[in-house]
Formats: structure tokens, sequence, C-alpha cells
């Protein structure tokens, strides 16, 4: 797989070249793009591109329409299943780190939930990705919509490799870590989600992920929230307190009380 990096916004030019110099790639100067991935800073918003058999497909981080705005108003608010997961009920407003960001729906929704939610992202790309989207919605809901700038205002975002992170470098010790590990993809590409095939192509998958959980396990007060495919196995190993499945994937659920810190 080959990125490349291109400016299409003079005044984002400065985030451009950091974002090429992480990734070792010059800046593309041609129209024409020869490598199969381009992440482009352009005016309206920053996109991943991605070339193939002369056509090009995008994806970029939407928190203000979309499917995340529309599950933010229909998507059943407490009564899912990540809300009973992570140990949400009528009044409590909890402190989450999101210690797998990715594209940032799941935090999107627990956000929505009134939880303040932490999320770190290792991935150069997608946290650019991720960066840009919540400037957008802020910028948005700033003049037209003051729910959803409640909502951004409790998403925090971290540049951070999660099997690296220390309570220290966290404002507030959080009460619930929620993970989401990459898993790998056994369904032909053009049976997957544009969205879904991007980010595996980008990060592969998380062939460190068993190590997160005895990081989690660390870091959280009151539980660890493990999201998997639903047949798939548990991380590392440990089979947690209790399960919620869904019709796809199910969540672990590791209470912090039944594990020495």
């Amino acid at each position: 797989m080959t990125v490349s990096v291109k400016v299409e916004d003079g005044s984002k030019l400065e985030l451009a070249q950091n974002l090429a110099s992480v990734l070792g790639v010059p800046l593309a100067e041609a129209e024409e793009c020869h490598s199969e991935y381009q992440v482009v800073f352009s005016t309206e918003k920053t996109t991943l591109r991605r070339y193939a058999k002369g056509k090009s497909i995008e994806s970029y981080v939407d928190f203000v329409s979309g499917a995340k705005a529309h599950r933010r108003k229909f998507g059943g608010g407490k009564g899912q299943l990540i809300a009973k997961a992570v140990g949400l009920n009528k009044a409590s407003r909890l402190r989450i780190l999101d210690a797998t960001a990715g594209m940032g729906g799941d935090a999107f929704v627990l956000a929505s939930l009134g939880c303040s939610v932490t999320m770190a992202e290792r991935s150069p790309i997608v946290y650019e990705l991720l960066r840009d989207g919540l400037s957008r919605a802020g910028e948005y809901a700033e003049h037209s919509d003051p729910e959803l700038l409640t909502i951004i205002k409790r998403m925090h975002l971290l540049a951070s490799d999660s099997l690296e992170l220390r309570s220290e470098r966290l404002c507030d010790s959080p009460q619930v870590v929620y993970l989401d590990p990459m898993f790998p993809l056994r369904t032909k590409s053009a049976e997957v989600k544009k969205e879904m095939r991007f980010f595996h192509d980008l990060v592969g998958a998380d062939d460190d992920s068993d190590s997160l959980l005895e990081v989690a396990l660390n870091l959280a007060e009151n539980r660890v929230v493990v999201k998997r495919p639903k047949t798939a196995s548990f991380l590392a190993g440990k089979e947690p307190d209790y399960q919620l499945a869904g019709k796809s994937n199910r969540f672990d659920i590791y209470p912090i009380k039944a594990f020495e810190k």
C-alpha cells in the first residue's frame, strides 16, 4: 500500500507538511496521483481517497450528517447495547477512555449520551481525519446546533498508542476503558463497507490487541468493555465476567473489582 499527501488549501499547508513528515512521504504536487491512497487537505474537509482502476472513492469523518448524525437522533438513547455495556443509567455521566478510537463512531455515541470521552488514536492518518471531523463539527455546531456543540466538547482527542498510555497523560482517570480492536476481514472487498476497507488497509489487524487488555485493566476505575465480533475469541484469552450480545457483535465486560490492579 502506498500513501501520499496533497494540500489544496494553502491555510492547511502546515497540517499537510506535518502529516507528510510523520509518514515519511513528500507532498504530492501534480494533479495525477500515483499512490493507492492519498490524504487530501481541501478547503471543505480532509479526506482519504483510494485510487483503483481509474476511479477514486473517499472517506472522511462526519459528525454533522450521515450515519453518525442519524444514530445520534434515532439510535435508541441509553437503551442501546453500548450504553448498557459501559454501565450508563438515567443519572450517570461517565468518564470514558476509548483506547481504539478509529473513526470516532462509538465515541460519538457515548458523548451524545452524556459521557466525557477521551479518544486515543495511534494512526497519524486516522488521527488527522478525526481531528478535522471534530473541528468541522465544532465550527458548524457553534452557529447552528447548540446540542451538537455540547457533544463535541465532551470529546477529547489524543495522538497516542494506547499501549503506551499512562494515567498521567489523562486529565481524569477513566471510569471505563472501551476497546474495539481491529479484527481481520473475512469477506471480499465488494462486500465490505468503504470505511472499514480503508481502515483495515491503513492500520491492518491489531496484532498487539491482546496487550491492550492489561493496559486497560490498569487504567480503568470501574470496568473495561471490549467490543468483539459475536463469534470471536476473548481478548488475551481472558474470559469476561459477563457479556451483552447483539446481532453481529458482542460486548465483553470486565469489572475492575474482579481483578487486582
